[in-house]
């Protein structure tokens, strides 16, 4: 049974090919932005422009709402006030006509009352005296009584639209009463009208309630007209504020786009890029300002190119010249060092101290060399067609006597050894070879005593090479600086190798040099990770760069999940390692230095010079502490070959 963690659902992945699953009734679908969203929203972030002229059009948007609404409450409270006193004032003089009409009849009975309520009513009705069409309603009041007669309206008008409030207001008692209705209209639609209403005594002394309907529908009209005249204004008045906010913001962001198009190439190292100077606003003193800035960095880069330049060439001038002398030092050092035993022991020692500090000078030399090509960009790889795993058991091979003479079982991880196109790229061997080297006499030295695995593994793009050690480990600081030129964890820590504290440096850049990658993992009592990630096949490099870019990732995560169990010999990658023994590798820590100069080789080492391929390899013993030159902690040693 699958239970869902928090916002997990609990039914299963769907397979690969399979239908889109519905989602259950009841439950909203989720909304997934489309591509066109997607571009208008990246378009949103990075125009400023557009930016500014939408939101000129919504704010002038809202500006002319606001100000259409306030005219149209004005104009409609300015035209219904002006219409309304010209009805009241209408009104009242046709209700005080009525009024003094019945009140001087001499009609006393029905048949004369009705002929003069008939005659009153029209001549009210068709009075040239008004502007506006009045219809009325005539009504008995409830408590009416003799009432001679009955109720009288208008053709065409539906008694409905008075309103009983006002029939209320009217029957409570004398005086002139007004609403506003909505009037029906024949087209199914209303129109605003005004009813007025008064009380007044036909013969025999009863009480009516007479209604005055006027219809406002030409003031409507009238409001129409002004609210189309204001429509139009509004949408003219918004396409010419769309229009010149389009134009002030190009104007106004045009020097914004220059002066980020300008540091843009400035950034990507032109630095001859300016900005125009147009006027003397704002804008221009940005441009100037930007101008003057670039100037600087110009100035300043110009100044650190040519103070790298004299760097560069000092080193280079002073590792030539230091070759030819010590070239005699060391011609001077193997004579003295060939005839050590005819001296005295102190002599002797220092001999030996002699030749052995010469040979590390030697080393470093050559390195200050190789530094020297790469930060000139003379470096450039030889590539051609190798099969990576083999150079990398040939490494093995070649540093298996450093490892013997300090006791550390090194190993072979092949970890995909089956696979169909090998594991052949396109790389200079002898400066992958130098990486390598580097990386696994380093291991060596500091895996103490515990074994070193070498693990190779590719997939169709890359191939990656990984060094573990179970020694001393690193801190995530030392991680941090572990490539730096000449660095050290621990200038207290004994060298083995001797090496010259560039090794992982010119290891960095002879990575770089092909488009790969070099990582470092550690753990303090842990042990340590370095590992290469090279592409099989060329990468271009990028335009403006002396090296291809990058590959963007590992074929192994690290540190590297492996077992033990796929350990293999380097002289016999079919063999495997047995178990018994890693373990007793892994939990003996011996010195065997001494031992391994004073006893024969073994079986395993004899097969290893015969089949182990001939190179010109130089180990240099371990230097004695008395002679005050212990080197540091993984300093990024070149190993024990020097570097060419």
């Amino acid at each position: 049974m699958t239970v869902p963690g928090p916002g997990l659902s609990a039914a299963p992945a769907a397979e690969a090919g399979a239908e889109p699953v519905e989602p259950a009734a009841g439950r909203p679908r989720s909304w997934v932005p489309g591509p066109a969203w997607r571009a208008l929203r990246r378009r949103w972030r990075r125009s400023l422009r557009l930016r500014t002229a939408v939101l000129a059009a919504l704010l002038s948007i809202l500006a002319g709402l606001v100000v259409a609404a306030f005219l149209t409450q004005q104009i409609t409270q300015a035209l219904f006030e002006a219409r309304y006193e010209q009805v009241q004032a209408e009104a009242r003089r046709g209700l005080s006509q009525v009024r003094e009409t019945f009140a001087q009849t001499t009609a006393t009975d029905a048949q004369s009352t009705d002929v003069l309520v008939t005659q009153t009513l029209r001549a009210l009705e068709g009075d040239s005296g008004t502007t506006i069409r009045r219809r009325y309603h005539l009504a008995p009041l409830p408590d009416s009584e003799s009432a001679y007669v009955g109720t009288i309206s208008s053709a065409g008008l539906d008694p409905a639209v008075i309103p009983q409030e006002l029939q209320d207001a009217v029957a409570s008692g004398p005086g002139v009463y007004d609403v506003s209705v909505a009037l029906p209209d024949p087209g199914g639609g209303t129109r605003p009208g005004l009813v007025f209403g008064a009380q007044v005594v036909l013969p025999p002394g009863a009480t009516y309630g007479l209604y005055l309907v006027y219809d406002l529908a030409d003031v409507q009209s009238s409001l129409d007209s002004v609210l189309g005249v204001l429509l139009v204004f509004g949408v003219g008045f918004l396409v010419i504020n769309v229009l010149v906010s389009s134009w002030v913001s190009r104007r106004v962001t045009r020097p914004v786009q220059q002066a980020a198009r300008a540091a843009e190439s400035l950034s990507s190292g032109n630095l001859a890029v300016r900005m125009p100077v147009d006027g003397e606003d704002e804008m221009a003193r940005l441009s100037m300002s930007f101008n003057r800035m670039a100037d600087s960095i110009q100035d300043q880069i110009g100044q650190l190119a040519q103070l790298s330049q004299m760097q560069q060439r000092f080193v280079s001038d002073v590792s030539h010249e230091l070759r030819t002398p010590l070239t005699t030092v060391r011609m001077a050092a193997d004579v003295l060092y060939g005839s050590r035993e005819d001296f005295d022991p102190v002599n002797r020692r220092s001999t030996e101290l002699l030749y052995h500090q010469v040979d590390r000078f030697q080393a470093m030399l050559a390195d200050l060399l190789e530094i020297t090509r790469f930060d000139a960009g003379a470096a450039t790889p030889a590539l051609e067609a190798t099969d990576m795993l083999e150079l990398a058991r040939d490494v093995v091979l070649t540093s298996q006597p450093l490892a013997d003479q300090i006791g550390v079982p090194v190993y072979m991880v092949p970890m995909d050894r089956d696979r169909a196109d090998g594991h052949v790229a396109w790389v200079d061997p002898r400066r992958i070879e130098r990486i390598l080297r580097n990386l696994v006499n380093n291991a060596i030295e500091h895996a103490e005593g515990r074994p070193v695995d070498v693990l190779v593994a590719a997939d169709e793009e890359a191939v990656t090479f990984a060094v573990v050690d179970h020694g001393i480990g690193m801190s995530p600081e030392q991680v941090q600086r572990v490539f730096d030129r000449f660095w050290r964890a621990d200038p207290a820590r004994k060298r083995t190798t001797g090496g010259s504290g560039l090794g992982l440096a010119i290891a960095t850049e002879d990575t770089r040099l092909h488009g790969g990658r070099l990582e470092a993992w550690g753990e303090l009592g842990e042990g340590s990770t370095f590992m290469v990630t090279l592409p099989r096949a060329p990468r271009p490099a990028v335009q403006g760069a002396e090296a291809p870019e990058p590959i963007g990732r590992s074929v192994l995560p690290i540190p590297p999940r492996y077992s033990t169990a796929d350990r293999r010999y380097a002289d016999d990658l079919s063999r495997p390692v047995p178990q018994e023994a890693d373990a007793d590798a892994a939990g003996a820590i011996t010195d065997v230095a001494s031992a391994a100069a004073a006893a024969p080789p073994s079986a395993r080492q004899a097969e290893q010079a015969l089949t182990a391929p001939i190179r010109p390899v130089r180990v240099v013993p371990a230097e004695d502490p008395a002679d005050g030159s212990a080197a540091g902690d993984r300093t990024g040693d070149n190993g024990a070959e020097e570097a060419r």
